[in-house]
């Protein structure tokens, strides 16, 4: 089972994550969604198209864009659609 926890929390936790660069992508239904929170941010990666970020809000703490996903992703990257990944602290287990 692969974890992904941040203060303290359990975020999200799939054996159903798949990897892309070394990042473990996460089936939406598996995050717990009550921790998301909608960002304005946005970046572009050639082969995987636009990615849209969310916020995490944790036990009073706020971690800015630290999830991210592809709602339209690239052919080359369709088996991340309806996926999630993390950065900016959050951990990672396996």
């Amino acid at each position: 089972m692969v974890k992904a926890m941040w203060n303290d929390e359990v975020i999200a936790e799939s054996n159903e994550t798949v990897m892309v660069e070394g990042n473990h992508y996460f089936p939406l239904h598996s995050v717990r969604e009550e921790f998301l929170r909608p960002s304005d941010y946005s970046t572009t990666c050639a082969w995987k198209g636009k990615a849209s970020y969310y916020s995490l809000d944790v036990n009073g703490q706020q971690n800015r864009d630290a999830v991210w996903f592809y709602a339209e992703p690239k052919r080359a990257a369709a088996q991340i659609k309806d996926h999630v990944a993390f950065w900016r602290g959050v951990t990672i287990s396996e």
